[in-house]
C-alpha cells in the first residue's frame, strides 16, 4: 500500500542569497540570471517518488528575506517540520546571518516533543568567485555540529550543485523523525496557517550524508 507523506520545508535565509532560484532550479530545473526579491512569502510544490511505496509532496515557503525583522514569520514558519538556511558565500554579512535565522525559526516553530525542526545549511552561490571570505568561515562541519544543524552543502543553483543532495538529506531526517515518533502509515494531513491543526509528535535525528567542506 502506498504511503503519502506532505512535508512543510522552510527556505530562510538573507535578502539576495539565493533562496527563489535554488526552490526554481530543484522544482523546475530552470535558472534565471534576472533577480526578483521576494515579498512576503511564495509556495512551490516538488513531489517525490521516494521509493516503490512511498510518495512525499515538500511545500517549500520561500520566505522573503527582510521578513525575519517582522513579526509574520511566526505565522509563516508554524507546522513547518524542516529548514534550509541559506547563506551567499561571496557576502559575509550573509553568514553572519546564519544563527539569527536559526535563533528565529528555533524560537518559533518546533517538533511535537519541543525539539528543533531539524535545519540543513546551504552555502550557495559556490560558482561564483568568493576570495576573501573562504579564510573567515569557520569549518562548517563544526559550526553545524555547535549549532545544531542537521547537515550542510555547498549548492550552485546556476550549476545544480548539491541541491538535490541537500533536500534528501533534510527529507531523511525528516522522515526519521516520523518513525521514531511512531507515526501511523495514514498520510499526513497538513492544514496552513489560520487553520486548526492536529500535530503529530516528531522526534529528531542526526544527518548521516552531511558533506565535507
Amino acid at each position: 500500500m502506498q504511503q503519502e507523506h506532505l512535508f512543510k520545508v522552510l527556505v530562510i535565509g538573507d535578502l539576495g542569497v539565493g533562496k527563489t532560484s535554488i526552490i526554481k532550479r530543484y522544482v523546475h530545473q530552470i535558472f534565471s540570471q534576472h533577480y526578483r526579491a521576494t515579498i512576503g512569502v511564495d509556495f512551490a510544490l516538488k513531489v517525490l517518488n521516494w521509493d516503490h511505496q512511498t510518495v512525499i509532496r515538500l511545500q517549500l515557503w520561500d520566505i522573503a528575506g527582510q521578513e525575519r525583522y517582522g513579526n509574520m514569520t511566526r505565522v509563516y514558519y508554524r507546522e513547518a517540520v524542516g529548514a534550509l538556511v541559506v547563506f551567499d558565500v561571496t557576502r559575509a554579512s550573509t553568514f553572519e546571518a546564519v544563527l539569527k535565522w536559526k535563533d528565529d525559526l528555533d524560537t518559533k516553530v518546533s517538533l511535537g516533543n519541543g525539539k528543533p525542526v531539524p535545519a540543513v545549511l546551504l552555502a550557495n552561490k559556490s560558482d561564483q568567485s568568493r576570495e576573501g571570505l573562504c579564510s573567515q568561515l569557520p569549518k562548517l562541519d563544526t559550526f553545524c555540529r555547535d549549532n545544531g544543524f542537521v547537515g550542510w552543502f555547498e549548492t550552485s543553483a546556476k550549476e545544480n550543485t548539491n541541491i538535490d543532495a541537500a533536500a534528501r538529506c533534510l527529507v531523511e531526517n525528516i522522515l526519521a523523525n516520523e518513525e521514531s515518533a511512531g507515526v501511523d502509515s495514514d498520510p499526513d494531513v497538513l492544514v496552513l496557517p489560520g487553520f486548526n491543526n492536529n500535530t503529530k509528535e516528531r522526534g529528531r535525528s542526526g544527518c548521516s550524508s552531511c558533506s565535507k567542506f
